[in-house]
């Protein structure tokens, strides 16, 4: 017999109702899923455009690094070739502060030749030929007066070694010392770090460290 027109209809508003929370289910799936991607893409864009620092981080006291210099005089060092390393990273004008920290290296690591000092000069600019000349040339000057400085202590000290021998600076023109120092290149941030022997980090300051904290560091 042909059902009644109420029946029907009451059918025909369950299967739409069914059929709208089917279509409602999907939609929601779909938008998580799009959401999902967009924001995916997004990382993926953004990632590659975050500082170096950011992606790498700092160096981690308790690490250990081999990192490798060739200084002014063509002097091959390492961090991790036997030596305690104090490392200096300045810029030109922070040149003070790395005779600072050279003046209050303990007096029992003077002459001593397990313990070593080294001073990284950044530019944060390129430069040419000509200013890179002229910058070494001065670099060089400054360097033999942080020798007579530094004599002047051996020789109080009884310490029968030129003290010119001694001083180890790295003109770091292109960015590539920093680099391994995980600094980006534009920075001016003035550094000391400490390694033991086997390049592990020791310490690491933003500032001249006290004569008290190095000798704690360097014992």
């Amino acid at each position: 017999m042909p059902q009644s027109s109420g029946g029907a209809t009451e059918r025909l508003n369950t299967i739409r109702q069914t059929g709208g929370c089917q279509r409602t289910t999907s939609s929601s799936i779909c938008l998580l899923v799009n959401l999902r991607a967009l924001q995916f893409f997004f990382v993926a864009v953004i990632a590659p455009l975050l500082p170096a620092t950011l992606v790498r981080g700092a160096l981690s006291t308790g690490a250990i690094y081999s990192l490798s210099f060739v200084d002014i005089n063509g002097n091959k060092l390492s961090t991790a070739d036997g030596h305690v390393t104090v490392l200096v990273l300045a810029t030109k004008s922070d040149w003070e502060k790395a005779h600072e920290v050279g003046d209050r290296i303990p007096d029992s690591c003077l002459g001593n030749p397990n313990y070593r000092m080294i001073t990284i000069v950044r530019f944060t600019r390129k430069h040419g030929v000509i200013v890179r000349n002229v910058a070494t040339a001065f670099i060089r000057h400054r360097m033999e007066e942080a020798a007579k400085r530094l004599q002047k202590r051996y020789d109080a000290q009884k310490i029968e070694h030129d003290a010119r021998s001694d001083i180890f600076v790295v003109t770091d023109f292109d960015g590539s010392a920093s680099a391994q120092l995980e600094e980006p290149a534009e920075a001016a941030e003035f550094r000391v770090l400490v390694f033991a022997r086997d390049g592990k980090l020791l310490a690491r300051w933003s500032d001249v460290p006290s004569a008290k904290q190095l000798a704690e560091m360097l014992k």
